[in-house]
């Protein structure tokens, strides 16, 4: 009997040791999916701190050349081509004989209104004659007189039309394409020539609205070209347009004089060096990609005690990957520059080393 005694008191011993290291267990496990809990709430981010820098705000823009004129020369009259005097690559000026073109049309109307014209003056001297004796009446002179100008003017067109079978360039340049040769057989708006003015060029460029601030018609820039990169060229602004594109982006063109050797082409890819003349300045910075969305929402968030904040900031100038503050940060605060997306003001967040 006392044998089965101690037996129940060891079973019921064990028991309760069994329970009380379980129910620690359970105390352990419900803290450590407590921490797992609040640590996955927290959303990862990466951070940048607010700081004071030298910056220098001179900046360059890329584009490409591209001549200062280009005319496309296309027939305005059919006819067939007798001569082409020029080749690709010639240079050509100002009224200079590039083809020759025969049309019989054209030759058949010269003829037609130079008979015409000779018909009506011979009409109007006699009914000028007549009406002097009484043989017209004033109306029959006038209707030839009409007549005379009309037929006039018609012979003078001709005449024009004789001359335009003769193409002769308009601007002075060099010919890059020929559609031609001896031969041709011409519709009205065929093509004839490309010529090109490569002796000076333009390059055009983007800025944006905090640079085109500081721009002015006329300034003096420094330009390179890809294919020179020892070479710097002198342009000056021609062009800063007076409204953004679709960008929010302005168009700036820069004109510069080509060399003897007209080395730089039309098309080639350019660099414009354009200097502040302000030295370098002590600014206050943060990242561009600090910014919810983009620079024009004037929004970042700030980390406060393990929470992140949503600021309205006011943006300065924008200095490549780096935006000057105005406004709305002090030196030294924490921004968050990835992670922005999945964040709402008051989200708890855990750094990213």
């Amino acid at each position: 009997m006392k044998k089965n005694i101690l037996i129940v008191v060891a079973i019921v011993a064990s028991l309760g040791i069994i329970g009380y290291v379980l129910m620690n267990n359970k105390k352990e496990n419900e803290a450590k999916t407590a921490i797992v809990a609040e640590k996955n709430a927290s959303i990862s981010v990466k951070v940048a701190t607010v700081k004071t820098e030298e910056v220098s705000l001179d900046f360059v823009a890329n584009g490409n050349f591209a001549p200062l004129q280009e005319l496309s020369f296309s027939a305005e009259k059919p006819g067939r081509v007798v001569r082409v005097l020029v080749d690709e690559g010639d240079r050509v000026r100002i009224g200079q004989t590039l083809a020759i073109v025969r049309s019989e049309q054209i030759t058949a109307d010269l003829q037609t209104a130079q008979a015409s014209y000779q018909n009506a003056l011979t009409d109007y001297s006699r009914f000028e004659n007549a009406f002097k004796t009484g043989g017209v009446t004033k109306q029959q002179l006038d209707q030839a007189k009409l007549n005379l100008v009309t037929s006039k003017s018609r012979l003078q067109q001709a005449k024009v039309n004789i001359g335009d079978t003769n193409i002769k360039a308009t601007i002075n340049g060099i010919v890059n394409k020929k559609y031609i040769e001896p031969g041709s057989v011409l519709g009205a708006g065929t093509q004839l020539f490309d010529i090109v003015n490569v002796s000076k060029l333009k390059l055009k460029v983007n800025v944006n609205e905090n640079q085109v601030a500081g721009l002015k018609v006329g300034t003096t820039i420094s330009v390179k070209a890809s294919v020179y990169p020892d070479a710097t060229f002198s342009g000056k602004i021609s062009f800063i347009a007076p409204k953004a594109d679709a960008s929010l982006n302005f168009p700036v063109e820069i004109e510069i004089a080509n060399n003897a050797a007209n080395d730089l082409k039309a098309g080639m890819y350019g660099t414009a060096e354009f200097s502040a003349n302000q030295g370098k300045q002590s600014l206050m910075i943060v990242p561009r990609n600090a910014f919810v969305g983009s620079v024009s929402s004037n929004e970042i968030f700030v980390i406060e005690n393990g929470t992140a904040k949503l600021k309205t900031v006011t943006a300065g100038r924008i200095l490549g990957d780096k935006v000057e503050i105005l406004n709305g940060l002090s030196e030294g605060e924490t921004v968050i520059v990835t992670g922005q997306i999945n964040l709402q003001d008051g989200s708890k967040v855990d750094i990213i080393k």
